[in-house]
């Protein structure tokens, strides 16, 4: 178990609470020290000399009318041990530490105990209860006034208080320092999503101000090199459309017996313009969609019933392509669905085109995790593990076992969405054979 924060906030008022204890430690002892313990010195040496005094008046101790005059002038009685239970002895405490020195002082072992008022007695003193070894069948019962003065509760609650306010105040402090340092830190994973959230409030100490205001430039910049890249290549994608399109109408005018030649040409021509259109998406802000909640697993099924529908009207395939289903049941959560769908919609492409005509679509919730995972699972041949990551990067392809058509654009695009949600997608090969593309997405915040 770990016990120290990993916060810099937890840490900063985990100091403050030590060196306030280390504080109020040494304060209890100085206190101790150079207050109480004199004082209780001082009680001590005056109760030995009270018993030294009595013990020089030895033979009188037993007379009546000495007793009733000691206690007339002094307030000191004497009480045999049976006198002692019934004056509630049996109530006071043994301090050892008055003891050892009253013996010390005496010269002879001596026993010391204090007894305090009852809470229905006013104006009543502490007594303080001594049986030394030269009367060995007497106590000796001493009123001390003004004990309770001693008392350290006081003390306690003061220092408590200035405790309590200390690590109250020292908590605001961080709390406020840490603020915006937390506005930049939920801003910061926003911009790795590729969200622009709006300048941040320079707020703050000094050194705080000056990092917002590079974080704000930042934030800026990328936005309108994310901007500048869209209009290239939407620019772009607008001129080479128009000489494709030229280059289609002159095809159509080719004389018939060149048929081959126009075929060639129209399917290359489609495979630019489909080409376009992933460079389009991939520099596409997918943040103008709005979020909706939705369960995953009916968005699942409407892409495969739209697929198999798709298939009958293709009588002409080699190979029937076939997707089997294990839904279980899903939370709703907050999707984008054009962007899910074109995820879904390109690791199924993804299957069927590099991998086998049977696939296998899984989806379920990891409660402890707090997710939704979905994954794709062909049975090919999959991939080497040493390329398993770079087929996310853009133009990066698998190898060539799993062919080499498209732009490579396709598992970027994906991951960008999906990290776009704050999840994460991986590849990884089964242990038996093909390939499996796993995302998950977080179903907190709703």
């Amino acid at each position: 178990m770990r016990l120290l924060p990993k916060s810099a906030f937890g840490q900063t008022v985990l100091l403050i609470g030590v060196l306030l204890l280390i504080n109020q430690v040494v304060s209890y002892l100085s206190v101790t020290m150079y207050f109480i313990r004199p004082s209780y010195e001082q009680i001590n040496s005056l109760i030995a000399t009270q018993a030294a005094t009595l013990k020089t008046h030895t033979e009188q101790l037993s007379e009546p009318d000495y007793r009733e005059q000691l206690k007339e002038q002094t307030g000191i009685r004497l009480f045999s041990d049976r006198e002692a239970k019934r004056a509630r002895l049996g109530q006071s405490t043994f301090y050892q530490f008055m003891s050892s020195q009253v013996s010390e002082q005496l010269g002879e072992d001596a026993e010391v105990r204090i007894s305090a008022p009852q809470l229905d007695e006013h104006d009543t003193p502490y007594y303080v209860w001594m049986k030394i070894a030269s009367l060995p069948d007497t106590w000796i019962r001493i009123p001390v006034y003004g004990l309770s003065e001693a008392n350290i509760f006081p003390l306690t609650l003061y220092l408590l208080l200035i405790g309590i306010l200390s690590v109250g105040g020292g908590w605001l402090f961080v709390l406020r320092l840490n603020r915006p340092l937390s506005a930049l830190q939920r801003a910061a994973v926003k911009v790795g999503r590729g969200q622009f959230p709006p300048p941040l409030k320079e707020d703050g100490t000094s050194e705080m101000i000056e990092v917002t205001k590079a974080f704000n430039r930042m934030n800026q910049g990328i936005k309108q090199l994310e901007h500048d890249r869209m209009v290239m290549t939407a620019g772009i994608s607008h001129d080479l459309r128009t000489p494709l399109t030229r280059i289609r109408l002159a095809t159509e005018m080719l004389p018939e017996d060149q048929d081959w030649v126009k075929d060639g040409i129209i399917s290359d021509i489609e495979d630019m313009n489909a080409i376009i259109d992933q460079f389009i998406e991939y520099a596409r802000q997918e943040q103008q969609e709005k979020q909706t909640v939705i369960n995953l697993n009916p968005l699942i099924t409407e892409l495969v019933n739209a697929r198999n529908t798709n298939q009958q009207f293709k009588p002409n395939t080699d190979e029937q392509q076939h997707i089997e289903l294990d839904l279980n049941p899903l939370p709703n959560i907050l999707l984008r669905k054009v962007a899910i769908k074109r995820v879904l919609e390109n690791l199924i492409e993804n299957a069927f085109r590099y991998g086998s005509h049977n696939i296998e679509i899984k989806s379920y919730f990891d409660k402890k995790q707090q997710r939704v995972v979905c994954s794709v699972r062909d049975f090919g041949e999959g991939i080497p593990e040493e390329s398993l990551q770079n087929v996310f990067r853009p133009f990066s392809q698998g190898d060539s076992a799993r062919g080499s058509s498209g732009s490579g654009l396709g598992l970027a695009i994906s991951k960008r969405i999906i990290e776009m949600h704050g999840g994460q997608i991986d590849l990884r090969n089964h242990n038996q054979t093909g390939l499996i593309a796993e995302f998950w997405l977080p179903s907190e915040g709703l």
